[in-house]
């Protein structure tokens, strides 16, 4: 078990992360308090003084915003010491503990406590995001709980910590009814980071009843595998994995049982370096692929994940101060973090495209409240953390923002200034510094372009790089002067599965290709996540050249930091293409993945994938991904009898149902063209054996409540993936937006495996076919 630090108090100064936690703080200012805590009146059957916000808010998964926004508001009042929000804060907390009074139990959430009062018999029905009936009804809850803990831990709201501790004490009666294969099988439901929730009360408490929950809220299902280093998270969805670990890693700090730090290393060593994308953020459709793959698509880097996975850095961090550790938090937050909020509006996005040509989507102000709302409000409050480490004698110099920072600990004081990325400069002041020496560790980037140089109040250093930071060690003076210059270049960032799949980076800057707003929407900011998925897409050049070295054909702009030009590469046409850096960019459609081909590759190339999403994104009018949750919880998932799983053979997820069983999607339709339905099969999917049985794969398809088809499936197509098209009557959608489309199986037969399903416009469809 190693030894932890506080994060010092470190403030911004002026640049990028300032003004990004500006605009953060002011989105944090306009949501109203009385809104987000709506549902948790209408839970307790209390009439709230306000309607509840729109979006997740309306519905199974409300409350978890006033979470969010609880850590939100307690870490930026910590990092701002903004008075008017530490006073909103603390009426939140007053208006969750007025709620919690009028249950007997302590609870207090957006959602009624049915669902775990089911749960809690022992006799209750589960799924990957459904549990006794309710969606994630303990991720949902987690958020109050991390919420009232930062509440206490960052503004030092005594109320938050009385409220939490009331209800960690109801799960813990609740679940203490349990047995520990009830409670395993209970954690097959995306549970959020509860082991981390409990593992903090034990912390701030000293009550081992937290502890024992915590260690109890670890699915071993998923930490066992990883603490023995085999990898199984292809197929998983990726941020239900995450918190898991964490939690798992702040057991170790706790415990010193080493199994927990083997799970934390290694789930972080396949994530970061087979299954991150250019930015850092991972997963397609919020799920893991096979390692080193990098799929292009519109549903690409959840950024809950990507925030999350910058709260295992840290943590790890703790443990061993690795520059490796730092180098992945730099790309990732100044690449998917910083990029992922409107500088204009202050609204987050949910997934970050990597379709090229594709462009960011915004969540609206009252109608969204995606989960990556709720650690977007988040995010920017964290900026501070990380700059710096300190230990016992030294202070670690991790990200290059310009800041100040205090440590009382080593009576010593430190401001950075800088404009990094736009210089490749900084220098490090020295404002207290107290008789004791104090190592200064500088990290030294992984994209380094040349040798680092330093020097102390105007002269030379000698550079010794240990462990990747440059260290120097002094008594220190108030006033003393550090300069620190650290080369940056062009460098190409090639595909793990694609060498000829690239990104253009700066330094660790990931630049964007700016392809303007051609065939935009009218607006990018929407309710739905989903909604422009399939909006037309635009040509893309293929970057077409012999030359290996990207400084011969990426150029810089005169006068205008960070910004470049490729020469006339682009093709079809020799087109140069502007870059920028990919969090400047907003309200454009964009690249970060080129194709770069030589002239001989180029005349002999066609991407046939490419065309084939294409053709897909212009015919679609709307798509279920089966087993992906936000798919079909946006389409309004009914099922009974049902289950759902990934197949690795295959590489795709899937959803079935057997004995009379169905499930069932509210989809979207033309009312006046008329309408495909598209569903994809495996062809090696045979007859299903259930409890000795043979259940052949035989079922009927109904479009609401009306027999379009019925269809046998057998294992005549090999490893194959293969669609099917029903024409779906006129009669059947006329003057509707949308239907249920439903598969049924017979009480002796099994429906599906249905791996994807789309309404097509037929006539465009038949258009493409001919």
């Amino acid at each position: 078990m190693t030894q932890t630090f506080e994060q010092p108090r470190a403030v911004l100064l002026d640049g990028i992360f300032k003004s990004s936690q500006e605009v953060g703080k002011g989105f944090l200012h306009t949501l109203d308090v009385d809104r987000l805590i709506a549902p948790c009146y209408e839970a307790a059957s209390l009439t709230p003084k306000k309607p509840r916000y729109g979006g997740w808010e309306a519905t199974q998964i409300a409350g978890h915003s006033i979470g969010h926004w609880l850590s939100a508001a307690a870490a930026m009042v910590e990092a701002t010491g903004d008075e008017e929000l530490r006073a909103k804060l603390a009426y939140a907390v007053d208006e969750l503990a007025y709620v919690q009074s009028h249950d007997p139990d302590g609870y207090v959430s957006g959602f009624s406590r049915e669902c775990f009062d089911k749960t809690f018999t022992g006799d209750f029905e589960v799924h990957n995001f459904n549990l006794a009936g309710s969606w994630v009804p303990w991720y949902s809850i987690h958020k109050i709980y991390a919420g009232l803990i930062d509440a206490y831990r960052y503004a030092k709201i005594d109320k938050a910590l009385e409220v939490v501790t009331k209800l960690a004490d109801w799960a813990k009666r609740g679940t203490d009814r349990l047995t520990d294969e009830q409670f395993q099988r209970m954690l097959i439901c995306e549970h959020g980071g509860m082991n981390e929730a409990m593992a903090d009360l034990y912390l701030i408490t000293g009550n081992k009843d937290y502890l024992d929950l915590a260690i109890r809220f670890c699915h071993r299902a998923i930490l066992d595998p990883l603490a023995q280093g085999i990898d199984e998270l292809e197929g998983k969805h990726a941020n239900t994995q995450i918190p898991k670990v964490i939690g798992a890693a702040k057991l170790y700090e706790i415990t010193g049982d080493e199994s927990y730090r083997r799970m934390a290393e290694f789930f972080w060593d396949v994530v970061t370096k087979t299954r991150s994308y250019i930015i850092g953020g991972n997963s397609i459709n919020e799920h893991f692929r096979p390692p080193y793959s990098e799929k292009l698509g519109v549903e690409t880097l959840e950024t809950c994940n990507t925030y999350n996975m910058l709260k295992l850095t840290s943590i790890l961090y703790r443990w061993e101060q690795k520059a490796e550790y730092m180098d992945f938090y730099e790309r990732a937050l100044y690449n998917h973090i910083l990029a992922s909020q409107d500088p204009d509006t202050g609204m987050k996005m949910y997934f970050v495209s990597t379709e090229p040509g594709h462009f960011k989507v915004y969540c609206t102000h009252d109608d969204s409240f995606w989960c990556c709302v709720g650690t977007g409000m988040e995010n920017p409050a964290r900026y501070t953390h990380q700059i710096y480490y300190p230990t016992e004698d030294a202070v670690y110099v991790n990200l290059f923002i310009a800041s100040q920072a205090e440590f009382p600990e080593l009576q010593f004081k430190l401001r950075q200034e800088t404009e990094f990325p736009k210089s490749d400069r900084m220098k490090l002041v020295i404002e207290e510094a107290g008789q004791k020496p104090v190592s200064l560790r500088i990290r030294v980037p992984y994209w380094l372009a040349g040798k680092a140089s330093v020097t102390q109040n105007g002269t030379a250093c000698s550079v010794q790089e240990a462990h990747g930071y440059i260290e120097i060690r002094e008594a220190w003076q108030p006033g003393d002067l550090i300069e620190v210059h650290l080369p940056m270049d062009l460098h190409l960032y090639r595909a793990k599965d694609d060498e000829s799949k690239v990104g253009v980076m700066y330094g660790p800057i990931v630049l964007a290709g700016a392809l303007g707003r051609e065939n935009f929407p009218e607006s990018d900011i929407v309710a739905n996540h989903m909604s422009l998925h399939h909006h037309p897409r635009i040509e893309v050049p293929i970057l077409v050249t012999d030359e290996q070295d990207v400084k011969k054909w990426v150029k810089p702009v005169a006068g205008e930091p960070l910004t470049f030009i490729t020469e006339p590469i682009g093709q079809p046409g020799d087109v140069e293409v502007k870059l920028i850096p990919f969090y400047e960019l907003h309200h454009e459609r964009y690249t970060i993945y080129w194709q770069l081909l030589s002239p001989e590759e180029y005349a002999r190339y066609e991407d046939h994938e490419r065309k084939e999403r294409e053709k897909l994104a212009a015919v679609t009018i709307d798509e279920v991904r089966p087993h992906e949750q936000q798919s079909e919880v946006e389409h309004q998932i009914d099922s009974q009898q049902s289950f759902s799983g990934y197949n690795a053979h295959a590489q795709a997820s899937f959803r079935e149902a057997s004995q009379g069983g169905y499930f069932s999607y509210r989809m979207a339709v033309k009312p006046d063209v008329p309408n495909l339905l598209q569903v994809t099969y495996y062809g090696s999917d045979g007859p299903k054996w259930m409890d000795g049985k043979r259940y052949e794969r035989d079922f009927e398809i109904l479009i609401d409540s009306t027999v379009i088809a019925r269809q046998q499936l057998k294992p005549d197509r090999p490893d194959e993936l293969y669609v099917v098209n029903y024409e779906i009557p006129l009669e059947l959608t006329r003057g509707k937006d949308r239907v249920e489309v439903k598969f049924a199986s017979f009480p002796d037969t099994a429906a599906g495996s249905v791996y994807g399903i789309r309404t097509i416009d037929k006539p465009i469809w038949d258009r493409y076919e001919a």
